[in-house]
């Protein structure tokens, strides 16, 4: 009897150890798709983009219509299937045109929200003052309005697919003396933005034999008709205007007029590419240079964007030839790099100086080494309220 029991014993412990066996097989396949599936869900969860611009005070006239195409740009990706499959979720901050609301912004957007990449911002002075706080947390910080000079370089972290304006600020210097010019009135906003173009005309103005007669203003100004008297009374060739924003540019042309003074002008493109004031100051513009980065209006991408923003918002797009362009592909490369790199700013940063010949509604973008997009602005001249492409 005892071999038989043992045989017995023996089998009883097989069995148990196969159903031990068994249990954990089970038990693993059910731990694994229950993980399968938490992965899956949370693959789906939101990608988080900051985005730091304007929407309050002089610069807001910049950030609504910024908004309303970044989220323009954000529905449409994520309708056609979001980022590898994830949706696009863009945290808006106000940065306010200025660089202590920018860097409270960036703070806030790396700190709580903790993105990765951050577009703006939209001001100079808001893209310099946040650079070192996102180079610092490692966070790509990515432009497509700030256009100051003092950017290109600032970091391996910062870039922007809006040029710089030393482009701007050469093309009118080169154009003054192509006119004859030989002495500029200026008067400059006093912000980061209108100082790049300052520096930019100056040096290349003054290289060129002219002469620059200077008075600053500090934003806030209301009242400019000492200023403007005082460089009246300069007997200038030419009156060149560098404002940040438009109610600072719109109060001047109305306290040029009040002064019945109507000088040769030249302006920047915040004056430049808003056709509205253009039009409303048509008289005292004739004839007034401007210099533009302009999209091409026959790039198929670029029409469908004004189509599409006129649909969705019921007006035309702000800035249509300009930053518009810029900021709805800045939405669009972001989603090209992060399916190319994934969501991590350093590798984002590096990956955007290899963009090359990338083609949106601005045209071709490529970025160099220093951060600066490739290519410059078109001088242009105003003719009944338009402003046209110079011949």
């Amino acid at each position: 009897m005892e071999p038989e029991a043992q045989g017995s014993g023996t089998s009883l412990i097989k069995t148990v150890l196969w159903l031990v066996v068994l249990i954990l097989i089970v038990g693993g396949l059910i731990i694994y798709g229950k993980k399968g599936g938490e992965e899956k869900e949370a693959s789906k969860e939101p990608i988080k983009v900051g985005v730091m611009l304007p929407l309050t005070g002089d610069g807001a006239p910049y950030g609504e219509p910024a908004r309303n195409v970044y989220l323009l740009a954000t529905e449409e990706i994520n309708t056609a299937g979001g980022v590898s499959g994830q949706p696009l979720e863009l945290i808006i901050e106000d940065s306010k045109c200025n660089g202590k609301d920018a860097t409270s912004a960036a703070q806030k957007l790396i700190n709580i929200d903790k993105v990765q990449i951050i577009l703006g911002g939209f001001c100079s002075s808001e893209s310099i003052a946040a650079t070192p706080v996102a180079a610092a947390a490692k966070v790509a910080l990515f432009s497509p309005g700030s256009s100051s000079p003092d950017l290109t370089g600032i970091s391996p972290y910062f870039f922007r697919n809006y040029p710089s304006d030393a482009s701007q600020g050469k093309v009118l210097a080169e154009a003054a003396v192509a006119k004859g010019w030989k002495k500029v009135a200026f008067l400059q906003e006093q912000t980061d933005y209108a100082l790049g173009v300052f520096k930019a005309f100056s040096a290349r103005f003054t290289e060129l034999g002219g002469t620059i007669i200077k008075e600053e203003v500090p934003s806030n100004t209301i009242d400019f008709r000492s200023v403007l008297s005082k460089l009246k009374t300069a007997n200038a060739d030419a009156f060149f205007l560098d404002p940040q924003t438009l109610p600072v540019a719109e109060r001047v042309f109305k306290q040029m007029q009040d002064l019945k003074w109507k000088p040769v002008l030249m302006f920047n493109d915040v004056v430049g590419g808003a056709p509205e004031t253009l039009a409303t100051y048509k008289d005292l513009m004739e004839g007034a240079l401007t210099a533009e980065f302009t999209a091409d209006p026959n790039n198929p991408k670029f029409t469908k964007l004004l189509a599409e923003y006129k649909t969705k918002y019921g007006v035309d797009l702000l800035y249509a030839s300009s930053y518009g362009p810029t900021e709805y592909d800045a939405v669009y490369l972001i989603k090209t790099g992060i399916e190319a790199v994934g969501n991590n700013g350093e590798k984002f940063a590096v990956w955007s100086r290899t963009v090359k010949d990338w083609e949106g509604a601005s045209g071709k973008t490529t970025i160099g080494a220093d951060g600066d997009r490739i290519g410059g602005h078109t001088l242009k001249i105003v003719k009944d309220g338009k402003a046209e492409v110079m011949k």
